[in-house]
């Protein structure tokens, strides 16, 4: 039997990292957060560089990141920001498909929704630098339904992987986790 991968998206705000984590808490899964591993380089880096603007990070530079990551991380996979683009979305599949159960699990959640919790993230100190810059704001939302919405819809039906469509709008977290957790258990 294959280990799983579970590809988390969904927009900025929709609770990505949080239910990686308690999986990861819950399950043991290698969780490889590409953002969190994006963010933690040097200020002065091209990569640095082209996040700080709120611009995507080129696909070839980040197969080199995920493929380094994947290799260092044994067994069950959480990727947490990665594919975000059609042709990473065919990259992991063609490359990964065949070692790995992958399941999408696209967390979905109107746009009003996700603004508000980027705003509460702000309010509780826990949101990231470029959260608290509405224009930066405003160009990863337009970037995620111009850019990571087609590389969704074709997962969907991409083949030899499980594609789960969750609304994990209610307030409560454990009510969408527990949406989460049944989607990677099926």
């Amino acid at each position: 039997m294959k280990p799983k991968m579970i590809l988390l998206m969904g927009g900025q705000g929709v609770g990505k990292g949080t239910h990686a984590r308690r999986l990861v808490a819950r399950d043991g899964y290698g969780y490889v957060e590409t953002g969190a591993i994006l963010r933690a380089l040097p200020s002065e880096s091209k990569l640095a560089k082209i996040i700080a603007r709120g611009e995507l990070v080129p696909d070839a530079d980040l197969f080199d990141v995920v493929a380094g990551a994947i290799a260092q991380t044994p067994g069950g996979i959480i990727l947490d920001g990665f594919p975000r683009t059609l042709a990473q979305a065919q990259w992991i599949v063609q490359n990964y498909s065949d070692k790995f159960d992958i399941r999408v699990i696209y967390l979905n959640v109107p746009e009003s929704v996700m603004l508000a919790r980027i705003e509460n993230r702000i309010r509780e100190g826990g949101g990231r630098a470029d959260d608290a810059d509405a224009a930066i704001v405003r160009r990863r939302l337009d970037g995620f339904w111009r850019i990571t919405m087609p590389a969704i819809e074709w997962l969907r039906t991409a083949p030899g992987i499980k594609f789960f469509d969750l609304d994990v709008s209610n307030d409560d977290v454990n009510v969408n986790f527990a949406h989460v957790s049944s989607a990677v258990a099926d």
